[in-house]
């Protein structure tokens, strides 16, 4: 005869039929499955986000020593370069002090230029 758990499995499946319908025992399938799928893609990238190394690295699961690490750059540099500063042999406040002074000429307004431009002018 059949055992605890199997019994449980049989009735809840004869249950679900008797109260829905067979019609929608392939829906409720469908629905579980994609449930399954999600949870497993959470369970993966949770994991993933507990390995220090895929977080270093994430286009790989292997380990980033297999590869040649690259340094994490340093937001300043990055935006120097963005600008087009050069930033051989530059402190990070020498490219910050740039960096204001480049955004600050390139952000005037068209009507400020106007303004400034008239009141040097009289």
């Amino acid at each position: 005869m059949l055992e605890g758990y199997e019994m449980i499995a049989i009735v809840a499946v004869l249950a679900i039929i008797f109260l829905w319908g067979p019609q929608k025992l392939p829906e409720m399938a469908r629905s579980i499955g994609l449930a399954k799928r999600e949870f497993d893609n959470a369970a993966k990238e949770a994991s993933s986000l507990a390995n220090p190394r895929s977080i270093i690295n994430p286009q790989t699961s292997t380990p980033a020593t297999t590869q040649s690490p690259q340094p994490p750059q340093d937001p300043l540099v990055i935006a120097a370069k963005s600008l087009g500063i050069s930033t051989e042999g530059k402190t990070k406040e020498e490219l910050a002090r740039e960096i204001v002074a480049r955004t600050a000429v390139n952000s005037v307004h068209p009507s400020e230029k106007e303004t400034s431009a008239a009141a040097a002018g009289k």
